[in-house]
């Protein structure tokens, strides 16, 4: 397999094909809104359950307790931390006891967390199989 190395050109060229599948562009506006102006804060229950099952939605992470999640990052009064840019942030998200003290690590998700407050700072890692 032939590895494509980065270019200014590469990136443009997928720049265009994202813009042209109207369902992710719609799905990345409606995201922006949601965190930046809808529900800024993360100090809410409900605000962060919405936002936590939007990101699972639409990005399919796979949460299968979206409230302990939310409850989690609540928890962890994160707001601060965003507005300084620390990147240890991601995993503390990450890093989830689930019931039965048995402990998740949903970094992908938490990178798109993070990223949706902060898209400059914090890069959202993924991959697809």
């Amino acid at each position: 397999m032939e590895i494509i190395r980065p270019s200014s050109k590469e990136v443009n060229k997928y720049l265009k094909l994202w813009d042209s599948l109207e369902n992710y562009v719609l799905q990345e506006s409606s995201l922006r809104k949601l965190f930046s102006v809808t529900y800024p804060l993360n100090n809410n229950l409900n605000d962060v359950l919405i936002k936590v099952c939007s990101l699972n939605d639409f990005y399919s992470t796979n949460i299968f307790s979206p409230f302990t999640v939310a409850k989690h990052i609540v928890s962890l009064d994160i707001d601060e931390k965003l507005n300084r840019d620390d990147l240890s942030l991601v995993n503390e998200i990450a890093n989830i006891k689930m019931r039965g003290d048995k402990s998740k690590n949903f970094y992908s998700f938490a990178t798109k967390y993070c990223s949706h407050h902060k898209p400059i700072v914090y890069p959202i890692y993924d991959f697809y199989r």
